[in-house]
């Protein structure tokens, strides 16, 4: 598929013959995973950090890292309760590309000098991120489908697609190639999202208004983590507006408002 091709916008046979493919995956992936151990390309060399430039980048990795538990703890719970074997198949290429993204950003934490990360971790840990986390692996808990797709590969997905985006635009090098190495997977994962319930959603105005309260609730937490976010960014990041904007933009694709 080609770079120009939003996800989101195949029909229902093209996006199962492609998206939910392991040939996809791996087509998707490999050139940037290939020789890549550590997220980025071996001959890039840190720059110089002043303290509190490092103090910000640990505390943005620190959250990074609590979404990506959330999403791989999430898309490997939901292939027990998903509808069909396409399903199943595309979460089990989620699950890896998650574990990857929390290996990476855990690394390099590492090579910033944090020692013990899962204490730095839950020391830094955004609040409303946890939050929105442990709300999430309770719709997995619940075995809510549509509810789990809605919080993971669309706003949760969606919300660190935004995000890592506007970070690679003024990170140093090196966070700046596993950013957008990230980037590649969001977006295929948020593909996935849009295309299951935009297939489920005009046959059902019943789940469609059960998910407006489910966005209604998570909205809150969305935009409070921006809000936090942007203090662990840079001068130069994006807005708050500017972030919030590329959330509701995927929400609305499924016409939500």
């Amino acid at each position: 598929m080609s770079e120009s091709v939003e996800p989101h916008q195949l029909t229902k046979s093209q996006f199962i013959e492609e998206v939910h493919s392991f040939e996809f995956w791996f087509q998707a992936v490999e050139g940037y995973l290939h020789d890549h151990p550590e997220g980025y390309s071996p001959d890039l060399v840190d720059v110089a950090m002043s303290d509190g430039e490092k103090d910000r980048l640990i505390t943005a990795l620190c959250n990074y890292c609590v979404g990506e538990t959330a999403a791989l703890e999430a898309s490997g719970g939901m292939i027990t309760f998903a509808p069909d074997r396409h399903a199943k198949i595309f979460l089990s290429t989620q699950v890896v590309d998650e574990g990857r993204h929390l290996e990476v950003f855990l690394r390099r934490l590492a090579s910033l000098g944090v020692e013990d990360p899962e204490l730095e971790i839950a020391r830094r840990a955004n609040h409303s991120l946890v939050e929105f986390k442990n709300r999430l692996l309770e719709f997995v808990d619940r075995r809510d489908w549509e509810a789990a797709v809605f919080a993971q590969n669309v706003i949760l997905e969606s919300l660190e697609f935004t995000v890592f985006r506007a970070h690679a635009e003024q990170a140093d090098p090196i966070t700046r190639e596993i950013l957008l190495g990230v980037v590649k997977d969001e977006r295929r994962h948020i593909g996935f999202g849009e295309n299951d319930l935009g297939r489920r959603l005009p046959f059902s105005g019943t789940t469609k208004n059960r998910l407006e309260r489910v966005k209604k609730e998570l909205d809150k937490l969305v935009l409070q983590t921006f809000s936090e976010t942007l203090n662990d960014l840079e001068e130069g990041a994006m807005s708050k507006e500017e972030l919030a904007n590329g959330y509701l933009n995927a929400t609305a694709r499924l016409g939500f408002e």
